[in-house]
């Protein structure tokens, strides 16, 4: 690695980090200045839970750090040609143990293309672990992947790309019978797909939302008593968070069958002997009066069907959402 003098260390940052001069921003409007600011650490925030996501999976199956030593490493034939779940992982002279500095899913690219790019100077990836090497920020340099197949990476970007679509459903009809309406677009090809259902968790409330509703303060006079009432019914409702409860397959059929088949079974046969996703999905139809059904929403994604039958996909998503999938064998 080539050495840097002082002034060259300083324009080299600036360039890795890409920070706006004061003219610059003095250039831009506040209101857009502003906006810009909340677009841009919404995607950050974005980025950051993904790769927080993708270092549980690589820390759920356990895999060991490897020592960056050459470039040969690299070029090694089993690393070649594969997708894979890796990670970027640094210790310092201070501390032995290894932290993490990047983690992505290689599904486009070969895996030992990819980290090439991390150790390699001239790449913006690679400047970034090359300089701080070389500042003594970090002693060594390690990775660690996990290979997968084409279904799995499509799994995972299933899960942490594509958005949830609720499922709408009507009104009673025949006493306390609703049924699903299935939206449109639902693609006539191979792909996996996944089935939730939204959980809302509540809570008593805290001792100080208790204390503050019981609280008139300097504001003026409250009815105590009514206040009292408020506070006892007052229940904080944490965000609610949409269930995996199934992943299906379209293989044999397409997409747009597989999810027909779940969502438009005949209520009027249903039998509490059934079991698995479809009886879950029926027995949400029966609803009491004046009681809403459970909000069910899915996801999908197109994957080639000769790439379905490869790898893990059930274990692959557990993985990745942390829990198992209730209706999945």
């Amino acid at each position: 690695m080539e050495e840097y003098s002082q002034e060259d260390w300083g324009n080299h940052s600036q360039d890795l980090h890409g920070y706006p001069t004061d003219q610059e921003l003095d250039e831009i409007p506040v209101t857009k200045r502003t906006l810009k600011i909340k677009q841009e650490s919404s995607e950050e925030a974005q980025k950051r839970d993904i790769m927080q996501n993708i270092i549980q999976i690589l820390e759920s199956v356990q895999l060991k750090w490897e020592l960056f030593q050459s470039w040969t490493d690299f070029s090694r034939l089993h690393l070649s040609n594969k997708l894979a779940i890796f990670g970027i992982g640094y210790n310092t002279r201070w501390k032995e143990d290894i932290r993490y500095h990047y983690a992505e899913i290689s599904s486009q690219v070969p895996l030992g293309k990819r980290l090439r790019e991390y150790f390699n100077s001239e790449k913006p990836e690679g400047r970034i672990i090359m300089t701080r090497v070389q500042k003594m920020n970090w002693k060594n340099v390690y990775y660690k992947f996990l290979e997968i197949t084409i279904s799995e990476a499509r799994c995972l970007e299933l899960h942490m790309e594509v958005d949830w679509i609720p499922i709408a459903h009507s009104k009673p009809t025949g006493g306390n019978v609703v049924q699903y309406l299935l939206p449109g677009g639902i693609p006539k090809s191979p792909g996996l797909y996944a089935i939730g259902y939204e959980e809302c968790i509540e809570r008593p409330p805290s001792p100080h939302m208790e204390r503050h509703s019981l609280d008139p303060g300097k504001e003026g006079r409250v009815d105590l008593e009514t206040l009292s009432a408020q506070a006892s019914l007052q229940v904080e409702i944490e965000p609610t968070r949409i269930i995996y409860c199934y992943l299906g397959i379209a293989e044999v059929r397409t997409l747009q069958q597989c999810l027909f088949l779940h969502f438009q079974a005949n209520t009027k046969t249903f039998s509490k002997d059934w079991v698995g996703i479809n009886g879950f999905l029926s027995q949400n139809c029966i609803v009491d009066p004046g009681v809403s059904p459970k909000s069910i929403y899915i996801k999908f994604v197109e994957v080639e069907r000769d790439f379905l039958s490869a790898g893990s996909l059930v274990e692959c998503l557990e993985k990745a959402i942390g829990y198992p999938l209730k209706f999945n064998n």
